[in-house]
């Protein structure tokens, strides 16, 4: 079985470790893929970002514009996980509908169009296929542009609330442009200042390999859940998760050396009857109680 990632969310890259996978990765990017300029910027920079957008289509480029939300009274809960710790008030999510409207007013004489899951597939597909033509403009869109698209054309793309998003998710985001001969830029927009926000954001704005960003997600946001604990509802895609000596993300060699000294003894002694390996067993055994009292 191969198991191809762009850049694994921290809980595929934690279980990429403890499956006893080999590991390959390549390092050097496609031929003729240009690196993407990356910025993270403020609510103040509005105008200059809509001059930049401006600028973009007047060369001949297209934009991509990605928010978080639908429409206006779309919210969710679940992005605390990664700023855990922080105490913060959220700034409101940008949504496709408002968004697109705006955009309508502001360039009276670009084409602009909006995407989104609700949207039926149909639709979709004709939508992409004016943006991919050039009849597009300006494609506002939620996160389903993620994967799957190739516009060489397009050189920009702008990240609406970027903290409400995974390193990982950012990274696909952004390889959406610079797919083609055109210099490209990625903008990352965010009010949020809390200390974590902004160490997640600089990774961004500083790192294109898409393994070491994942490695940074790992150890900013934890691997979540590698088994379904008897109170969760489903699997945790990140969280705490802590070693008594090691770090995943930062002990990778020492980690695949406890997985070869695992490997060696279970080889050797299957079921654990060996004198020295009873402690080794009853420490498996109080671990796999709970989980297994779930499971049934």
């Amino acid at each position: 079985m191969l198991v191809m990632s762009a850049t694994p969310i921290p809980r595929t890259l934690a279980l990429t470790m403890y499956g006893d996978l080999d590991v390959s990765r390549i390092t050097e990017m496609p031929k003729g893929r240009m690196k993407v300029d990356t910025f993270v910027v403020d609510e103040s920079y509005r105008k200059r970002l809509l001059g930049f957008i401006e600028d973009q289509v007047s060369l001949g480029g297209q934009v991509y514009i990605v928010c978080p939300a639908i429409e206006e009274n779309d919210e969710d809960d679940d992005r605390e996980l990664y700023i855990s710790g922080s105490s913060y008030s959220k700034p409101k999510l940008k949504n496709v509908l408002d968004y697109a409207k705006k955009l309508r007013q502001t360039f009276k004489n670009l084409n602009i169009d909006l995407l989104h899951g609700k949207i039926k597939a149909a639709e979709k597909d004709e939508i992409m296929r004016k943006f991919a033509s050039g009849e597009t403009h300006i494609l506002v869109s939620t996160t389903v542009i993620e994967v799957g698209v190739n516009v060489p054309n397009a050189s920009l793309m702008i990240i609406e609330n970027a903290d409400r998003y995974g390193l990982s998710q950012l990274h696909q985001l952004r390889g959406r442009v610079g797919r083609g001969t055109r210099k490209s830029y990625c903008v990352l927009v965010s009010d949020l200042n809390t200390p974590k926000a902004k160490e997640r954001l600089e990774v961004m704005r500083t790192t294109y390999d898409g393994f070491e960003i994942a490695n940074r997600d790992l150890e900013l946001r934890g691997p979540g859940d590698f088994f379904k604990s008897r109170e969760a509802e489903g699997f945790r895609q990140s969280g705490g998760f802590e070693f008594k000596l090691a770090k995943l993300s930062d002990d990778a060699k020492l980690t695949e050396a406890a997985f070869k000294c695992a490997k060696s003894i279970v080889e050797n002694d299957p079921t654990l009857s060996l004198p020295e390996n009873s402690a080794l067993r009853e420490e498996i055994e109080n671990y796999i109680a709970p989980i297994s009292a779930s499971i049934s």
